[in-house]
């Protein structure tokens, strides 16, 4: 069943704009959860081998002077029997040393060390800087290069839609409190590429219809642009649900070290399936069509 995708765009357009402010609403709230890959402090994972007990672990903590909220113990591991724990400050080696024997105390099935990720504050800046640039420049060679293969109008239609990918992303993690990490921005990186790809394919065809083609109306660039769409639409579906399935796959069976990974994945091939037809080729449209409008106004005074 076809049906006219581009002459609905202002639909497409609120429902983004929607999203979008939503998701800045949650943002300016709550926040993102940072780990200790870009906020100072250390993470310890502890496996209990024995059931999960959150008061137990984080009465450990407090008799060691280390005041900790129910927000920074979590449970992980196969049926629950890891806990993970977030401090604010970096541990020193005694302070290690000193919770090894509390935790071994309490806890007698528990592995003594338990794993220790410990992030000072100069570190996590430099993190944070190196994250914000590598995305930032993922996203300029992306503009760069669309720019130069097809034209500005389509190199800056597929950064909005990529940016509208990203931001759906976080917001979803703030949302959900999940922790933002190196491997999150790995999964927006994906994302992006991911994302770009499809929109590409679909601008490609676009240019291929366009040559020969004499527009000379918004409502025959509508038309084009929409047959460009549903040809490309089996490709688009099929490509996004065997990516999805191996998504799921991992994320279901990968364990909990890639697990928020996978998670963002998941969101984000969504998002990003949508916004290659919905938002990208639609803003080209919007863009051109001024164009083609000015052209007929002109035309129309001479």
């Amino acid at each position: 069943m076809r049906f006219a995708i581009i002459s609905r765009r202002k639909w497409f357009f609120l429902l983004s704009g929607t999203i979008t402010l939503a998701g800045l609403i949650v943002l300016l709230i709550f926040g993102l959860n940072l780990g200790t890959d870009f906020k100072a402090g250390s993470q310890i994972q502890i496996v209990l081998n024995q059931p999960y007990n959150a008061t137990a672990v984080r009465t450990v903590f407090q008799k060691q002077g280390f005041p900790i909220g129910s927000q920074s113990i979590t449970a992980a591991g196969t049926n629950n029997q890891m806990a993970v724990v977030r401090l604010s400050f970096p541990l020193s080696n005694l302070q290690e040393g000193k919770l090894n024997t509390a935790i071994k105390a309490a806890f007698s099935k528990a592995l003594v060390p338990p794993g220790y990720s410990t992030v000072d504050p100069i570190i996590a800046k430099e993190q944070s800087k190196t994250a914000m640039l590598a995305v930032l420049f993922a996203s300029l060679g992306i503009v760069i290069y669309v720019a130069i293969r097809f034209e500005y109008r389509f190199a800056v239609a597929g950064i909005v839609a990529l940016l509208h990918d990203a931001f759906i992303v976080v917001s979803v993690f703030a949302l959900l409190r999940l922790q933002v990490d190196l491997p999150f921005i790995a999964a927006v990186l994906t994302i992006v590429g991911y994302s770009i790809n499809d929109t590409i394919v679909i601008f490609d065809r676009i240019r291929e219809n366009l040559k020969g083609a004499k527009i000379k109306t918004l409502k025959e660039l509508e038309a084009l642009v929409d047959h460009s769409l549903w040809q490309t639409m089996a490709r688009s579906i099929n490509t996004v649900m065997t990516v999805l399935f191996a998504a799921m796959s991992l994320f279901f069976f990968g364990g909990d070290p890639i697990h928020n990974f996978c998670f963002a994945l998941l969101v984000g091939l969504i998002s990003g399936a949508y916004s290659s037809i919905f938002i990208a080729s639609p803003i080209w449209v919007a863009w051109r069509g001024r164009s083609i409008m000015r052209a007929q106004r002109s035309v129309a005074k001479a």
